[in-house]
């Protein structure tokens, strides 16, 4: 059985697919793995990171949506109000853009090392971007 690894910053955490939930998102997303970019404080949504993708199309549409991810949870928006992008909340979070709410695919949940979640939160909010990588070992 494989081992969904998310590290983000210094921090590593476990963690698993919403596969019965999302299984076109968590289906596309599993193409790009392992997946590498940098996250950046949200600008309008609250305690949370977020990965800009800009124009990317995953090629999917809206399911387990959510606008109020919790601590720990994973969204993927698939683009079309705004730019596709991928958000992981440590905090309180009310998924926005400039044009508005915005709900997002809740595809992967963390399952270790929560507690570090408001320190990653807080690193990024005042020293800038952070490296974050997803990769199923």
């Amino acid at each position: 059985m494989s081992k969904l690894i998310v590290k983000a910053g210094p921090f590593e955490f476990n963690a698993r697919f919403e596969e019965e939930k999302a299984p076109k998102t968590v289906a596309a997303f599993r193409k790009a793995l392992p997946f590498i970019s940098q996250i950046v404080h949200v600008r309008w949504s609250g305690e949370g990171v977020w990965v800009p993708l800009g124009e990317h199309d995953f090629g999917v549409g809206y399911e387990n949506h959510t606008s109020h991810p919790a601590p720990g949870q994973i969204i993927l928006y698939p683009g079309g109000i705004s730019e596709t992008e991928i958000l992981l909340a440590y905090g309180g979070v009310h998924f926005a853009s400039k044009m508005g709410q915005l709900a997002g695919n809740h595809f992967i949940t963390l399952t270790s090392n929560l507690e570090k979640l408001p320190e990653l939160g807080s690193s990024v909010l005042w020293k800038g971007a952070h490296p974050i990588s997803f990769d199923e070992i």
